[in-house]
């Protein structure tokens, strides 16, 4: 990996305006692609880390006064920097994560969009005037921001995911302390070196690399962070949630998935398989709306099948870096392991292989894209999400069948489903249990929209105008004797 700019390529935590050495030994940061060391970055203590509560609580106070359309213009700053270091950003993403190059600089836009969006909205934060029964009287609203966030971020989408809760937390007056998974660091703290490139003052913007339990266990004790905002597992998110409440902070949990992909009779075959190639594929599978259950109806089923199929022999497989890769490695040895051990019980349960099925020759984390047909809801593949690159199709006849196979999970963050069924169409959208549904499209994120689930799948929302609110406080101001 080669960088433009060496100085994005840090090695410490960013508290207050240091770069801090960590005293808690040292993260070697590997390419999933060959297994090369990409960088190494100092691990905080967890004193060090309840040490930073304090530079981001003393930042708070002055950063809340500053008026929106003043931290809007560091949003703003932030988001221009982030674009004209897209390459950089993206190289660096692609050597840590391993997805392909083309996808890290989309993310590196998508991630940029984010900041660009809430530096729009940090002005419109508002309160109300509300009226009365009572003569004399008169009362108001006014939207504050909650205080210090702790943001806990995964490493799929390493950059999209810290400026989705970042950009939403500072613009409503909030700072932050973030922690991104140990597996990609070093992107987490080259968006840190934009940030004071861009001007953010001491404190409002910091990053934190430990292990998970070591640095965030002091900021979910501690009163003085009121909110804390997770993206990962269910089962995590349970846990992180069970220790905030001590300290009654506000949550904001976007967790697991396992997302249907319906495909009616009435569909454009084509288009939906462009969808499931566009939602199932993008970075090798391993994202949080990939879809993890393709549902087709059977009297197209043969002929969908071959569309998918098709295309999936299309895709090519590779390290990242190399040009026209489309499918990357998975993260690390343990993401291959369950993708093997979902196929096998697939297949031993009785589906159907039609692509793929084993390890790609590449070797490494490398696996081949694989088409299964014949699913059922027994499998490991219905019931836990494969984060991989496995396309698993289910038949269905009727479309309450669909349904209910469909909402068969504790999870509901996406669905996806293709008809020209006007009266189909709000029938099925109103009746998937899933927080994001996508209609005759398989692309449903960005930073105009609102992103989360219900059930397992999580709670509150990120994106759009509703993403401020999560780190808003309403206070009721109540006043007498105007007449």
């Amino acid at each position: 990996m080669q960088l433009t700019d060496t100085t994005l390529l840090r090695g410490h935590s960013l508290v207050g305006d240091t770069w801090l050495p960590g005293e808690g030994g040292t993260l070697e940061n590997l390419n999933p692609a060959d297994g090369s060391l990409v960088g190494t970055v100092s691990k905080l203590t967890a004193e060090q880390s309840a040490a930073a509560i304090g530079h981001a609580s003393a930042a708070f106070r002055a950063w809340s006064r500053r008026p929106g359309a003043e931290r809007g213009e560091l949003l703003r700053a932030w988001g221009e920097l982030m674009l004209e270091h897209e390459d950089d950003l993206a190289a660096l993403m692609t050597a840590e994560q391993g997805k392909p190059l083309d996808e890290a600089r989309g993310e590196v836009r998508y991630a940029a969009s984010f900041l660009t969006w809430f530096a729009q909205e940090a002005p419109r934060v508002r309160g109300d005037v509300l009226a009365t029964p009572e003569r004399g009287m008169r009362v108001m609203t006014l939207r504050q921001p909650v205080g210090v966030v702790a943001a806990i971020t995964p490493w799929n989408f390493p950059l999209a995911m810290l400026t989705r809760k970042a950009g939403a937390a500072l613009a409503a007056g909030c700072t932050m302390l973030a922690k991104p998974a140990e597996a990609t660091p070093l992107s987490a703290l080259a968006l840190a070196e934009l940030a004071l490139r861009a001007g953010f003052p001491p404190g409002v913007f910091n990053v934190i690399i430990g292990d998970a339990a070591t640095v965030t266990g002091p900021w979910l004790d501690s009163p003085i962070v009121r909110k804390l905002t997770f993206t990962g597992s269910t089962g995590v998110g349970r846990l992180l949630m069970e220790r905030s409440a001590a300290t009654l902070k506000r949550v904001s949990l976007e967790l697991g998935g396992n997302a249907p992909f319906l495909v009616f009779e009435d569909a454009d075959l084509d288009a939906a398989a462009d969808g499931v190639i566009a939602s199932k594929f993008r970075n090798t599978g391993q994202t949080c709306v990939c879809p993890n259950r393709v549902l087709v109806q059977r009297s197209i089923l043969e002929a969908f099948t071959d569309r998918l199929r098709i295309r999936m022999q299309m895709l090519k497989v590779g390290p990242g870096a190399d040009p026209g890769v489309q499918q990357g490695p998975l993260i690390d040895d343990a993401a291959l392991d369950k993708v093997s051990r979902h196929v096998s019980d697939a297949l031993r349960r009785g589906a159907t292989l039609k692509l793929g099925g084993e390890p790609h020759p590449l070797g490494g984390t490398f696996w081949s894209p694989t088409l299964l047909t014949g699913c059922t809801p027994d499998m490991a593949l219905a019931q836990e999400e494969t984060f991989g690159p496995v396309a698993a199709l289910f038949p269905f006849d009727t479309e309450e069948e669909a349904l209910g196979l469909a909402n068969d999970t504790p999870y509901g963050l996406a669905a996806y489903f293709y008809t020209t069924d006007l009266a189909r169409t709000f029938r099925v959208a109103e009746a998937l249990q899933a927080g994001m549904v996508g209609i005759n499209t398989g692309r449903i994120s960005r930073a105009s929209s609102p992103f989360g689930g219900v059930k397992a799948s999580g709670m509150g929302r990120e994106g759009s105008h509703l993403g401020v609110d999560e780190y808003l406080d309403v206070k009721t101001l109540t006043l007498g004797g105007i007449d």
